[in-house]
Order: structure tokens, then sequence, then C-alpha cells
């Protein structure tokens, strides 16, 4: 018997390709015996399907096993809403990149079929957390598996901001922003934003400026479990946003303080047992061109 008998599911259900990968899903897991337990907002673009229906937290109390169909972004979501609940996530692309959601549609029954029967490769990630306050009441929070980013927000101006990483002063810089990253995020905007690809399994954070004033200012990886302190500048004209994985935005003021740490719940993400974190670079960023 499959050590995962309880399957949540959680769909893109903006997505015409995704919400047809899911239907294929359903049929496959009710075929095969499981218990489908789908979320709230899935369930509602799903017709004619015998599962049971909660929302995201029931789905963390209930399920051994949460399946994601849809892109990276749809897996975030996911991650942040059920890491505290220890429930492993594997995921079924029907976006663009797929670093994370590492299935693909036409392998649904092939792939998902040898997780259920036990072949399978289990990572843990780490998530962070992010907290503002304001003349020390807390205004803000949020948590993220790639990135917490500090940025202008609606204006195309510079920012000004102090780091402080686990209480030691680092430096007081100018530029578009900060991306505050983990080796999950590495690949995505902190990559853009000239940051190193780091190993999933490296217990680390790279720092990445965005645009800043100075050429010296460099990326910065540090261990993974330091403590950051952002102030924002009082000379600021714009008033900077910091986003969590680009949701959970909160509006800065000048003299804020935010604070970034490693969450204290991780993640456990489910891969096919053929996957490869290297050859996942290779296809999506076009190494082997």
């Amino acid at each position: 018997m499959s050590e995962f008998q309880n399957i949540g599911l959680i769909g893109r259900t903006e997505s015409k390709n995704a919400v047809s990968s899911l239907k294929r899903l359903i049929a496959y897991l009710e075929r095969e015996g499981y218990c489908v337990v789908l979320e709230e907002g899935t369930a509602s673009c799903v017709s004619s399907h015998g599962a049971r229906v909660s929302n995201r937290d029931k789905l963390g109390e209930l399920c051994d096993l949460v399946i994601v169909v849809g892109g990276d972004g749809s897996l975030l979501g996911a991650a942040r809403s059920l890491a505290r609940f220890s429930v492993p996530l594997l995921g079924i692309n029907r976006g663009r990149l797929g670093f994370l959601t590492d299935i693909t549609p036409d392998q649904v029954e092939q792939k998902v079929g040898e997780v259920l029967s036990g072949k399978y490769m289990a990572e843990s990630r780490f998530l962070l957390d992010m907290s503002v306050t304001r003349d020390g009441r807390p205004v803000g929070k949020g948590s993220a598996l790639n990135d917490v980013v500090l940025h202008p927000g609606e204006f195309i101006r510079m920012i000004e901001f102090d780091l402080y990483i686990d209480g030691q002063f680092v430096y007081t810089q100018r530029s578009d922003g900060l991306i505050i990253s983990t080796p999950t995020g590495s690949t995505a905007y902190a990559l853009s934003g000239g940051g190193p690809i780091m190993h999933p399994k490296l217990d680390a954070i790279v720092l990445v400026p965005l645009n800043p004033h100075t050429l010296s200012s460099r990326p910065i990886v540090v261990e993974g479990s330091s403590e950051f302190k952002l102030i924002v500048g009082e000379q600021n004209v714009a008033k900077p946003y910091i986003t969590c994985d680009g949701h959970d935005q909160v509006v800065t003021e000048p003299g804020d303080v935010i604070r970034v740490h490693k969450k204290p719940h991780r993640l456990t993400l489910i891969h096919p047992i053929d996957h490869n974190f290297y050859e996942t670079c290779r296809s999506k960023l076009g190494w082997a061109e």
C-alpha cells in the first residue's frame, strides 16, 4: 500500500490546460482507489467529480501528499500556505519555465504512479519570514519560498536603505532595491539580477542588489541562519515596497524596519526518481544550446 493515500489537488484555475490536466489526474487517482481532496478554489472549475472539497488549511491537515497542477507560481503559493503542515508537494507543470513543477502533462499517469508507488526523491527546502515594523508596531508580514524583494514600487526612483546582518552593519545602499533569495529562488528573479545559481541543498541565502549606484556592490552569499534587518532611508522620495514571491506586498514609510529570517517550517518537495538539478538547469536555462 502507498504511503500516500489522501491526495490533495491544487490547480491553476485560470488555465484551460491546467484544468484539463487536473481532470485527467482526478480520473486516474479515483480509478486507482486513492482518496482525492480538492482545494475549494480548484473544485469550482472542475465539474462532475466525487472528490472531497476543503480549504487550504484543511488540505494540509487531511492529506499525505498535495499535487499542484500549474506553474512555479502555483507551487510557490501552495508552499507558502502549506509548509507549516509538513505535507509534501509534487508539481505537474502547466506553466512556462517549470523549475519546481517538473512532471510534464503527457507523463501524468506514469510519473505520478511511480511517486505513489514509492519511487521518488524528496528534497527539503527552507522558506523566509518577513515582517515590517513602524515605530515599534507591526504593519505587515509575509513568507517566501523564492525571495523577499525591496523595490521602488510605483516610481522609477533610487531608494536608500541600511542593511544589517546578524546585528552587524553592512552598508547604506542607494539602488533600485535588494533581493533576499533562498537557493530555490536563485534561479528566479535573483538570477535575472545577476546573482549566482545555488544548489537547492545549500543552507545559504544570497543578497542581490538591484542596479546599485556604486559598481562595487555585488551579490553576497551568507549562511542560511542569518538574520537581516533593513531600515528604510529617511530621505526617500518614493515609498519602497517589500514583497514575498511577488505577493504579500507592504508599502513602507521612511524609518520602517524590515526583518527577514529563515522560517521554522520547511517544505518537502517531491520529485520523480530520475530528477536531476543540473539537467533541469540545462533544459530550462538553455545551457545545451
